[in-house]
């Protein structure tokens, strides 16, 4: 990748690392806080001291993939990893609470799949992957995630 400029690729997604997919955020500002519950946001409780702002979870995705020249670690925040699993990270957690082994077949799932992918370099100097701004599936049957667990398991999908 030349300079800041985003490179877009097409890839095979090789594995997901599924032991760390969430992150913990303020639903109001979307800032990372603490993994403990009901961690306040520093940020909003500062300007408006009677807010007490809930969190959510955002997804954060450890990706591997492949291009014709290389193998990459690619991050897929939230709005990525969306189009990838079809949910919001809240659902996707509430849903591998019920099925424990969700996770790990999520990057069964996954693996093989090719992408378009647009990567960018981290604004963040300390970080250490590639971010993924934007994820299309090539193949046409593509099935998020979700949808393909809920047949898996069995789960209707709630409305």
């Amino acid at each position: 990748m030349e300079g800041n400029k985003p490179t877009t690729v097409m890839c095979t997604v090789l594995a997901l690392d599924h032991s760390n997919l969430f992150y913990r955020a303020c639903s109001v500002c979307e800032r990372t806080l603490p993994d403990t519950p009901n961690s306040l946001c520093r940020f909003c409780d500062s300007f408006n001291p009677a807010s007490s702002s809930s969190s959510k979870r955002l997804f954060r995705l450890l990706v591997s993939i492949a291009t014709d020249t290389k193998v990459l670690n690619v991050i897929c925040f939230d709005r990525a990893a969306r189009v990838l699993f079809g949910c919001s990270a809240d659902e996707f957690f509430d849903f591998a609470k019920i099925h424990p082994f969700a996770a790990a077949n999520a990057g069964t799932i996954l693996e093989g799949e090719m992408f378009k992918m647009t990567l960018s370099k981290p604004k963040n100097g300390n970080a250490q992957h590639l971010r993924a701004v934007s994820v299309l599936p090539l193949r046409t049957g593509f099935r998020p995630v979700i949808e393909t667990l809920r047949e898996l398991y069995g789960v209707r999908a709630s409305s």
